[in-house]
């Protein structure tokens, strides 16, 4: 109770004193996301409560060249994965209140809505207009006339021809470069100078840390991220427990 009364760390009071407290705001996280994600989709409707502690640069990648890098698969691409994913996925929603709709197909290739993205430089806005496009409305820009209505909804007219210029598509491989060189190893992730928060339920957690000025305070946390490894995975020592 003592502790509780003084605001000690990690208790309600002593966060709202950090939110509150100018000084110990962490000023920006780097929100890195690709669209073909309905995990990044859950988060970025949650992206606003972040407010006042962080103020969110997005970021988006390419998925498919994180998984490439680390050597991984994605969730939709190991059967039983797929369908556990997608059902929690919708729990999740539900649970959060969230309106979901899975479009026709999935995985389904993001590059178009990603070059789109960067094309509207990256404005949350534009990032959430197509992200519900997707997984609140449930559709793809598949088809011209689904292209042209979310095309025009964010004022780009000449999108075409923005999103195959040389410009836009260095930029979505700079940003996935960018990443990679920071240790990201899925989506979505938020970046805070080095600490990298994964997945939408990393969120409290990321507003939590910026709130504490940007570190841990217990040591626990230290400690555990140091753990040395006892054994380590290898294609032979998993043929010999088959």
């Amino acid at each position: 109770e003592a502790r509780r009364a003084r605001g000690a760390p990690g208790t309600p009071q002593a966060l709202e004193r950090a939110v509150n407290d100018p000084e110990r705001i962490v000023r920006a996280a780097d929100w890195y996301f690709d669209f073909v994600s309905p995990f990044a989709y859950l988060q970025s409707e949650r992206l606003a409560t972040l407010a006042p502690v962080l103020r969110v640069r997005y970021r988006p990648v390419l998925f498919a060249a994180l998984l490439d890098a680390h050597g991984q698969k994605g969730p939709a691409e190991i059967p039983a994965k797929r369908a556990f994913t997608y059902r929690h996925v919708v729990w999740l929603a539900k649970r959060a209140g969230i309106p979901l709709k899975f479009p026709h197909e999935h995985p389904f290739n993001p590059l178009p809505l990603l070059r789109l993205a960067i094309a509207c430089d990256g404005a949350p806005d534009a990032v959430h207009r197509i992200f519900r496009f997707v997984w609140r409305d449930g559709r793809l820009p598949d088809l011209p006339i689904e292209w042209h209505e979310l095309t025009h909804d964010l004022g780009l007219p000449d999108a075409d021809a923005r999103i195959a210029t040389a410009e836009v598509k260095d930029a979505l491989r700079r940003n996935t470069e960018e990443a990679l060189a920071r240790g990201v190893f899925g989506v979505p992730t938020l970046a805070l100078g080095d600490a990298l928060f994964w997945g939408a339920d990393a969120t409290e957690m990321a507003r939590d840390y910026a709130a504490a000025g940007g570190r841990f305070d217990d040591p626990e946390y230290e400690r555990v991220s140091a753990l040395p490894e006892g054994a380590r995975r290898t294609a032979a020592t998993a043929a010999k427990g088959r």
